[in-house]
């Protein structure tokens, strides 16, 4: 059942309940705050924190641009993505590939998001269209998606195109794709504060450029079916780090579509990790406690059988692994409320050191900001030492 004041109340994180976290704590300082990750104890977690330590002993630049998502009171909002996007869109045409590539239109922001002027609010009867006020336009991503697709390729399979590319160039066909999730989130984010704040999903995605991907091991892949797409507030998942889309994503997005065979050629089955992580700061959904998230996973169970999927087959990575929990209680306080969390969060959107602490600390400082008028090229000089593009989510 959904909590009517979600907004206001102090949140509780059942998962954590009865696990084993590891002796070794990894502390993440923003600007004025810092917070505390506990990692699970499985294998994949000692794993998981060992890779880490590679990316802050080898000082890999972490990804500032695209860390903090879904915060509808950030400055790099619908405006000024668009405004960044095109930036890449302009550098991406004025690259001679061979053979050409069409070239692509700018943007504007009304490409992406719905009048304010229009009905705001839940959907009747499951029909969106009637209350389309503020909410995403899913052509405009859809096309982004497929321009950096086509341009990039995939992990396994790098395009021509992007093969040949230039530095600038390479980095303006990833900001594509960092650009298009960035815009989801913010437009989603705008959307839910104009009427329903407590159900905004701000996250945090950290990643390291030229971070090492491994494979998942064997047993790695039943820690999806423990979690499945439950995400609670301060939760620690395993990013995705490869392109494509996942199957929730294509039923989601595309809205349970039937499967043709362009749609699966677009989807991967997440099979690597890297010592990056993403980290729910939106308030706590379970099948469990929600009804709406119940009949949600009620209906995509029944489209994935329908199209020959098994819910029980560990190896289609069906949900998110939950790899550690933030301390809450220590970071905001016993009392904090998700509005309290949230407020804190938004006016600290910037972060200035990872390390992990136990008998050895191993820690990276982060002194570039998006104010910096040199970020850009502080990124660019870093994917030079291995440009190899990740999709995020």
């Amino acid at each position: 059942m959904r909590v009517w004041n979600a907004w206001n109340t102090v949140p509780i994180v059942q998962s954590t309940k009865g696990n084993k976290f590891l002796f070794d704590l990894v502390r993440v300082a923003l600007d004025d705050k810092a917070y505390y990750i506990q990692t699970y104890d499985t294998p994949l977690g000692h794993r998981w924190i060992e890779a880490l330590r590679d990316n802050l002993k080898q000082k890999r630049v972490l990804e500032k641009n695209f860390c903090f998502l879904g915060f509808a009171d950030s400055k790099r909002d619908l405006t000024y993505l668009v405004r960044e996007l095109n930036k890449s869109v302009e550098q991406i045409n004025s690259f001679t590939f061979d053979p050409p590539y069409q070239k692509i239109h700018p943007f504007v922001a009304d490409d992406f998001q719905y009048s304010s002027s229009l009905p705001i609010g839940k959907a009747v009867n499951g029909d969106e269209k009637v209350t389309p006020g503020l909410r995403l336009k899913h052509d405009a991503c859809n096309l982004l998606h497929r321009y950096f697709e086509e341009l990039q390729g995939t992990a396994w399979d790098i395009s021509l195109y992007y093969k040949q590319a230039d530095y600038d160039t390479k980095y303006a066909i990833r900001q594509l794709n960092n650009i298009c999730h960035e815009i989801e989130s913010w437009v989603n984010a705008d959307r839910k504060k104009a009427f329903e704040p407590e159900w905004m999903r701000p996250s945090q995605i950290t990643t390291f450029l030229n971070a090492p991907r491994k494979e998942l091991h064997d047993e790695d892949f039943d820690l999806f079916t423990q979690n499945r797409y439950d995400r609670e507030l301060g939760g620690v998942y395993l990013h995705w780090s490869q392109v494509g889309k996942t199957l929730y994503e294509v039923f989601r997005d595309e809205h349970a579509p039937v499967m043709t065979e362009a749609l699966c050629s677009e989807i991967n089955h997440q099979k690597y990790y890297s010592g990056e992580f993403d980290i729910e700061w939106g308030d706590t959904i379970t099948e469990k406690t929600h009804k709406f998230k119940k009949q949600e996973m009620d209906e995509y169970r029944a489209w994935l059988k329908s199209n020959n999927y098994d819910w029980e087959d560990p190896k289609l990575s069906l949900g998110y692994i939950k790899i550690g929990q933030v301390d809450l209680q220590r970071t905001f306080g016993a009392s904090a409320t998700f509005k309290e969390i949230y407020d804190t969060l938004s006016k600290n959107l910037n972060i200035t050191n990872i390390k992990t602490m136990s008998n050895q600390t191993i820690e990276c400082e982060y002194p570039y900001t998006l104010d910096s008028e040199d970020w850009q090229q502080i990124q660019i000089e870093g994917l030079k030492r291995g440009y190899e593009s990740r999709s995020m989510r």
